[in-house]
C-alpha cells in the first residue's frame, strides 16, 4: 500500500525534481598517501605493525564520512549520537578550593542581560574565582536591563545545590560575613573587565586590588572571559553550566509538568525558540514588509541602544542576519520532512504582529502550543518575572526531541551546547543566508524541488556530532573539551593507532 498523501503539504507551483543519485566518493591519493605515511611513522616508534585491517579501517572511515554527507538524515535523532557523551569530571590534578579564610578575598559579580546571558556570566565567574583563588559570593542578577526583572539568584536557581556542587572547585558563600564587612576600611572596589579577557588579565590587574581591598566587584559580567582556556578550566565551565546551575524546585516542577502534558498528546515534539519579539527585530535592523508603520515602530525601539550603527535591511537579510519569520520557520520544517501532525512548542515572548504573524505557522502545524496554553493558571505566579518565564521555556526546549533556533542569541547558544553535552539531541540552526535566497524564489519552483534544496542547505546545521564546527569560537555553544567519543571495546589497535584513526575521520 502506498503512503497516504499529506493533504496539508505546502504547494508552491507546478513541477518538481527528483533527487540525483549520489556517486560513491573515492579517497584521494594525497589523503591515502598521507594516512599511510603517518601509520608507518606510528609503526616505527611504537612497534605496532600496521595491518591490512588498520588500513582497511582508515579507508572505510573516510568513505563512511563521505557517505554520511549524502545519506538521508533522520530528522528526529542522529544515528551517531550514541557514540558521544558529556565528560566534565574533575581531574585530581586540578587545584582544590581554598577555605574561605585562606582565600585571596571575596569576589562579587554583577551579571548583565537576560537569563541566559547571565547564565554565561555566572559560569565564567566561577572560573575567574578559581583563577584568583578567591571566595565567590553568589552572583547578583541584573535588575536594570530591558527585561526589568527583580528576581534574585535564589528565585531562579537552587543556591544550596550550587554551593555544594562546586565545593571542591571554588568556595561559594551567600554573602560576605558581617564581621568581615565591618572590619573593612572601604567598600568593595568596583571595576569592569574587558570582554573575553585572558586569565593573565585577572592575575595581573584584578588580583592585586582584590588582595589589597579584601573584596572586589566585577560589573556587567557577561562574556568577560576568553574561550581559550586550559582544558581542565573548560571542564569546570561545563560542571557549572550543565550541573551546578540547577533551577529551583518550583520552576523545575512547572517546566516538567508542561513536558508531561506534551508527551501525553505525542511521544515526541519540536521546540522552537521563535525570537520574533519587537526588540529583537528592532535590534537586527531588518524589515519584514509591514510598511511605514513597521519602520516607525521598530526605529523607535531601536533608539534604546545608543551604539547601534545604521544598517541596510536588505543587506542584513542578504547576509543572513535577519531572523526568519514564523511562516518561514514553518516552511523550513515542512521541507525538512516534519509533517503537519507534528507537535510544536513555541518558546517566545510577545510576537511582533501578534496572532496575524503566527497564523501561517499555525496553519502548517495545527498542533501548536506555548507555555501559556499548556500551563493555564499555573503560570500566574511567574508572569511578572521574565527570567522565570524564560527558565520554564528553557526546560521545555531542553527536553524536546528537536530544538530549532531562530537567531544566534544567548538561549540558542547555551541550549545548543547543553544538548550536545547531554547526548547530541537534534538541534537545528537555520542557514538563514541560503534559505533567504530560496524563499525569494519559492513561488517559481515546485514543492519537491524546494524541499530538496532546503535539505541540502541545512546539511551541517542539523546538530550532528560531526557537523562543521559552527559556533567553534564560542565554547558555550560548542563545549568540545567536555564531549568524549566512545571507543568500541573490541578494537585491537594500540592507543597511538586509535588516535590516528580518529584523526583520519
Amino acid at each position: 500500500m502506498g503512503r497516504k498523501p499529506d493533504l496539508a503539504k505546502p504547494h508552491f507551483g507546478p513541477g518538481s525534481a527528483s533527487p540525483k543519485t549520489a556517486r560513491r566518493a573515492q579517497p584521494s591519493p594525497v589523503f591515502l598517501g598521507t594516512a599511510l605515511f603517518l601509520l608507518g611513522f606510528v609503526s616505527l616508534f611504537t612497534g605496532h605493525i600496521v595491518t591490512d585491517a588498520d588500513w582497511s579501517r582508515i579507508r572505510s572511515r573516510w568513505r563512511s564520512n563521505q557517505v554520511r554527507n549524502s545519506e538521508p538524515i533522520d530528522i528526529w535523532k542522529s544515528r551517531y549520537s550514541s557514540l558521544y557523551y558529556g565528560c566534565s569530571g574533575r581531574s585530581p590534578k586540578l587545584r582544590s578550593a581554598l577555605p574561605e579564610n585562606s582565600s585571596t578575598g571575596y569576589l562579587l559579580i554583577a551579571t548583565s542581560g537576560g537569563l541566559n546571558q547571565q547564565r554565561v556570566g555566572i559560569t565564567d565567574a566561577v572560573v575567574v574565582a578559581w583563577i584568583l583563588n578567591a571566595t565567590l559570593v553568589v552572583p547578583e542578577l541584573d535588575h536594570r536591563s530591558f527585561w526589568k526583572d527583580d528576581s534574585e539568584f535564589s528565585d531562579i536557581f537552587d543556591t544550596d545545590w550550587f554551593i555544594s556542587y562546586l565545593s571542591k572547585d571554588v568556595t561559594v558563600v551567600k554573602r560576605i560575613p558581617y564581621e568581615v564587612m565591618i572590619s573593612m576600611d572601604k567598600l568593595p572596589w568596583t571595576m569592569r573587565a574587558p570582554r573575553k579577557s585572558m586569565p593573565e588579565f585577572y592575575i595581573d590587574e584584578v588580583l592585586p586590588i582584590l588582595m589589597r581591598r579584601r573584596a572586589l566587584q566585577l560589573t556587567k559580567f557577561d562574556y568577560r572571559l576568553t574561550n581559550e582556556l586550559d582544558e581542565e578550566l573548560q571542564k569546570l565551565r561545563c560542571r557549572v553550566n550543565f550541573h551546578a546551575l540547577r533551577f529551583k524546585k518550583s520552576i523545575q516542577t512547572l517546566g516538567k509538568k508542561l513536558v508531561r502534558r506534551l508527551r501525553v498528546m505525542s511521544s515526541r515534539y519540536v521546540a522552537i525558540h521563535l525570537r520574533f519579539e519587537p526588540d529583537m527585530l528592532a535590534f537586527s535592523g531588518c524589515y519584514y514588509g509591514g510598511g511605514e508603520k513597521e519602520r516607525k515602530e521598530l526605529a523607535e525601539i531601536r533608539k534604546r541602544w545608543d551604539t547601534l550603527p545604521d544598517l541596510s535591511a536588505e543587506d542584513e537579510r542578504t547576509r543572513g542576519k535577519c531572523p526568519l519569520t514564523p511562516h518561514e520557520i514553518g516552511l523550513m520544517l515542512r521541507a525538512l520532512g516534519f509533517g503537519n501532525e507534528t507537535y510544536l512548542y513555541v518558546a517566545s515572548g510577545e510576537i511582533y504582529g501578534g496572532e496575524e504573524t503566527l497564523r501561517p505557522l499555525r496553519e502548517l502545524f495545527p498542533n501548536f502550543y506555548t507555555k501559556e496554553m499548556l500551563a493555564g493558571d499555573d503560570l500566574k505566579p511567574f508572569l511578572p518575572f521574565s527570567s522565570r518565564l524564560a527558565a520554564v521555556d528553557f526546560i521545555v526546549c531542553d527536553e524536546s526531541d528537536v530544538f530549532v533556533t531562530n537567531n544566534n542569541g544567548n538561549m540558542a547558544k547555551v541550549l545548543a551546547g547543553r544538548r550536545r553535552y547531554m547526548g547530541h539531541k537534534r538541534t537545528i540552526r537555520p542557514n538563514t543566508k541560503k534559505l533567504n535566497a530560496l524563499f525569494q524564489t519559492r513561488n517559481q519552483t515546485g514543492w519537491d524541488t524546494f524541499s530538496q534544496k532546503v535539505k541540502k542547505v541545512q546539511r551541517g546545521l542539523m546538530g550532528e556530532p560531526d557537523d562543521p564546527r559552527h559556533g567553534r569560537d564560542d565554547f558555550h555553544e560548542m563545549p568540545s573539551s567536555c564531549i568524549c567519543q566512545r571507543v568500541p571495546v573490541n578494537r585491537s589497535a594500540t592507543i597511538q593507532t586509535r588516535n590516528l584513526l580518529a584523526q583520519a575521520r
